[in-house]
């Protein structure tokens, strides 16, 4: 098995009466791309923060690299991008990669991390001159400045158009290719299809889920279920239901029952197709499940 570099057991953070994390225990191994989902509040950017030694755990243990996370020494192994970053104004982009480079006792040399990132252009643009969405993809092009071995990503692309998120997946992409281990947040679940092996859900402070991708599509027990009809019954086992062009997609829980109950139903329909939940699908599934357990 591949060697753990971080972990969390049995970890509980409480910010005054709010339980932002729950007895979470997480197990992050050399060479993983791991993907971290939840909603607003679950308790993602918290979990981060601990593993990162930003925070203290209320209860439980984190370990980094096999020591305190809260050791500066060890945290030289990490690389971070928080949701917010604020970088200085007046800076180039070329001194202040420089600056953050300087503080790793081997980094990445300037030229060779910018372009990595789709950034090479901008090396001598001040940072008080760049677009949001440029000040975004410095800031996670920083976090591999110091040739980290593991890096957590929080909300790397949020704000970036679609040729800006895919330059910093290829760049996210290079460095596990060569070894290097992520943990991400995203809001966008076709970026954790596209880039995790290993996906985690939280919801309400808990792991709901951890396992591949393709295992918590189908963990959620959910199925697409699309056919061409007028109208349709009350059917058992919808969690959801769409209709687009003259197709009615419906999110189910049991295909079979669904499909055997619509025969009976003597509604006519055609153009019957089944198909495995999507990540997206899954997810909303398993976080609306806790919710109704909450």
């Amino acid at each position: 098995m591949n060697t753990s570099l971080a972990r969390a057991i049995e970890v509980t953070r409480r910010y005054g009466d709010v339980l932002a994390l729950d007895r979470v225990s997480l197990d992050i191994r050399e060479g993983e791309l791991i993907g971290l989902l939840g909603p607003n509040g679950a308790g993602k950017s918290t979990l981060i923060n601990l593993l990162a030694g930003l925070r203290r755990p209320t209860s439980g243990t984190v370990e980094l690299f096999g020591g305190s996370p809260l050791d500066p020494v060890v945290r030289r192994g990490i690389g971070v991008t928080p949701q917010e970053t604020g970088l200085p104004a007046s800076l180039r982009v070329g001194e202040i990669t420089d600056f953050v480079s300087a503080h790793f006792p081997e980094r990445v040399g300037t030229a060779e991390l910018l372009d990595g990132f789709g950034l090479g252009d901008l090396v001598r643009r001040q940072v008080g001159g760049l677009s949001g969405g440029q000040r975004r993809r410095l800031a996670v092009a920083l976090a591999f400045a110091g040739r980290p071995r593991l890096v957590f990503l929080d909300e790397p692309t949020t704000g970036l158009d679609v040729e800006a998120r895919r330059a910093l997946w290829d760049g996210i992409r290079a460095f596990h290719d060569e070894g290097g281990t992520v943990l991400l947040t995203s809001h966008y679940l076709e970026e954790i299809e596209a880039l995790a092996e290993r996906v985690l859900v939280v919801g309400h402070g808990r792991v709901l889920a951890d396992d591949s991708v393709r295992a918590v599509r189908g963990m959620a027990g959910t199925r697409r279920v699309s056919l061409v009809a007028e109208d349709l019954p009350e059917l058992p086992g919808v969690l959801g239901a769409e209709r687009t062009d003259g197709r009615i997609d419906l999110l189910v829980t049991d295909p079979d029952r669904l499909v055997v109950e619509l025969v009976r139903s003597g509604v006519p329909f055609s153009g019957l197709e089944i198909r495995p939940a999507t990540l997206e699908e899954a997810f909303l599934a398993l976080t609306s499940k806790e919710s109704a357990r909450a």
